[in-house]
């Protein structure tokens, strides 16, 4: 497989304090790869210097070519996507709505695919079907969980970030974020999810990073971090199921 996404060295500060330091991970095409560690440890921050919204040192290579200095929307317009913890939808526009803002940059290519794609979120998430004329703001967590994974899929990623998709919703809820997170690996689709839910996280992802106050604690396939005895007995051991 090719590698779709190489960090090397990278090192994101606020002001003298250094948030990230010298983190080295890669995303091969069509894998699923999972950041866990505690609160603070940095994995926020390092989605959001991968997206290009916040000024990083070091290197960051996307399907091949450098990007470390490109802006964040050519990021987007490259194929890269993230679902932001927060969820950030339109609370005043439809779910369609929403829906139609992740195809934006496809709609001024005039991209006669759009169509096609709503047809496929809603197949993915049959309550946004039921609800495609329900104001965002509204929704369930979990709905509006499933709607910000929506918006992004209609951007047609190569790369989707996701920050804490199970982040306060109910454990049927996470079962079902995690069943689609899963599904869309066939789909072609690379993911780079960031999690508290470090159970849940390495069920579903091919390889796994720990991320401890900024650097890289341990690294492997996740079959073998969900038997290291320092993962089970720092993130296994107590594992809730709703993202804690």
């Amino acid at each position: 497989m090719s590698m779709l996404l190489e960090v090397r060295d990278l090192r994101v500060a606020y002001g003298k304090v250094e948030a990230v330091h010298r983190v080295a991970l890669a995303v091969e095409e069509g894998r699923i790869v999972t950041v866990i560690g505690p609160n603070g440890a940095g994995k926020t921050t390092l989605l959001a210097a991968l997206m290009g919204m916040l000024p990083a040192r070091g290197s960051i290579r996307y399907a091949g070519k450098e990007i470390t200095r490109v802006e964040a929307e050519q990021r987007v317009s490259r194929g890269l996507c993230l679902v932001p913890e927060r969820r950030e939808l339109f609370a005043a526009m439809t779910v369609e709505d929403n829906l139609v803002l992740g195809a934006f940059h496809r709609y001024r290519r005039r991209d006669r695919t759009v169509a096609a794609d709503f047809e496929q979120v809603y197949q993915l998430f049959p309550r946004l079907r039921e609800r495609q004329r329900q104001l965002a703001g509204t929704l369930s967590g979990g709905e509006r969980q499933m709607l910000a994974l929506g918006r992004a899929l209609m951007s047609r990623p190569r790369l989707l970030m996701l920050d804490e998709p199970s982040l306060g919703l109910a454990p049927l809820i996470v079962r079902d974020i995690f069943r689609v997170i899963a599904g869309l690996r066939e789909t072609g689709v690379s993911i780079l999810l960031v999690e508290q839910n470090a159970r849940a996280a390495l069920q579903v992802s091919d390889y796994g990073y720990v991320l401890e106050t900024g650097e890289i604690a341990v690294e492997g396939p996740s079959a073998d971090l969900a038997s290291d005895p320092r993962v089970i007995e720092s993130y296994l051991g107590f594992a809730t199921g709703n993202g804690g």
